[in-house]
């Protein structure tokens, strides 16, 4: 009976130090685990691991912000061990896909692809966000040059050529467009500039525009070179001048609009990345050098060469500020041409 009881009452004292044992074990690990968590949020480590970041693209797949959101987000995802998912939100022009991001959470892990829609949108139709004040711009990514251009059988071969046979027939020439895009309100500018009267026809992309050119259907369109330098290298269309600021190195020989004529004129079609309003400045940081970094890479730049697409990495404070100015000058012109949503 004693041996009993000693060996009943060793097995609950070995139980005990059992169970001490494992308590112990058990508050080391919640006390590393909590130590870790406070050092990683301490130093904005927590939110720069490896996480999932998506961008939100507000067209359908294979337009150039697709595009250029896969290749982009593929470097960036090889080279800092993130996963990218790119979300495409395509409507209402591109409204429904910026709407979103500017509801998502600001913790720099949504991130909005965008073009100059983006300005023009808000100041022709009803939106639930301010592009001046709902986010935090990133970097303007690339500059897309911009192309007037006629049909090959066409008789004008020089921008004046083109604004002389309007002013002799005002109305006649038809122009191919797509309402309520930049080249919409590039062509406003530059018939106000050059006080001529052509007609605008809406189409709904570039595409459909340029086959209505190449059958002659209508006398010239105005679009990113990416959307014409095909049928321009094939000899179908005509250059007639670029509405960039430079000339493009592909096509040296054609003139600027501003050499043209007509001082200080520029329209460019680029793409941009923004996060949500009130995103950490740690974070915007981070995701500024990641895309700076991303377009200086040989191989991105090699692939944005074939899509005629230029490096620009204008970042920060320079992009909200091209950014005002763009939502004031084609502001200025959708009032004045008393330009409404359709």
């Amino acid at each position: 009976m004693i041996a009993m009881l000693r060996i009943g009452s060793i097995t609950k004292r070995t139980l005990r130090e059992k169970v001490d044992v494992h308590l112990g074990l058990l508050r080391s690990v919640i006390f590393t685990v909590a130590v870790t968590l406070i050092a990683l949020s301490s130093h904005g480590a927590w939110s720069q691991t490896t996480r999932t970041i998506k961008i939100v693209v507000p067209v359908p797949p294979g337009g150039g912000e697709d595009i250029l959101a896969r290749l982009l987000g593929d470097q960036i995802s090889r080279a800092h061990g993130l996963r990218i998912v790119i979300e495409n939100r395509p409507g209402a022009g591109g409204v429904i896909g910026v709407e979103a991001v500017s509801r998502a959470v600001p913790d720099g892990n949504t991130l909005l692809m965008m073009s100059p829609g983006f300005v023009i949108n808000p100041q022709l139709r009803k939106v639930n966000y301010d592009p001046l004040t709902s986010f935090e711009p990133i970097c303007q990514l690339v500059s897309v040059p911009a192309i007037l251009a006629v049909n090959s059988a066409s008789p004008y071969r020089t921008l004046a050529d083109l604004f002389d046979a309007a002013r002799a027939k005002p109305g006649d020439l038809v122009h191919a467009t797509t309402f309520g895009s930049v080249f919409h309100i590039g062509i406003e500018m530059l018939k106000r500039a050059a006080k001529v009267d052509m007609i605008l026809v809406p189409y709904p992309g570039a595409a459909p525009a340029v086959t209505a050119l190449l059958g002659q259907h209508v006398t010239s369109v105005f679009y990113g070179y990416p959307g014409v330098v095909d049928q321009l290298k094939s000899g179908r269309l005509r250059a007639l001048a670029t509405a960039s600021r430079t000339r493009i190195a592909s096509l040296p020989d054609l003139p600027t609009v501003a050499e043209s004529g007509y001082k200080d004129y520029e329209v460019d079609f680029w793409f941009g990345v923004a996060a949500p309003a009130k995103t950490p400045n740690e974070a915007v940081s981070q995701l500024t050098g990641w895309f700076t970094a991303a377009l200086q890479a040989p191989e991105v730049r090699a692939k944005l060469d074939v899509q005629g697409y230029y490096p620009v990495g204008l970042c920060g404070a320079e992009f909200r500020t091209l950014l005002r100015k763009q939502y004031g000058e084609y502001g200025r012109v959708i009032r004045e041409e008393n330009i409404k949503a359709e």
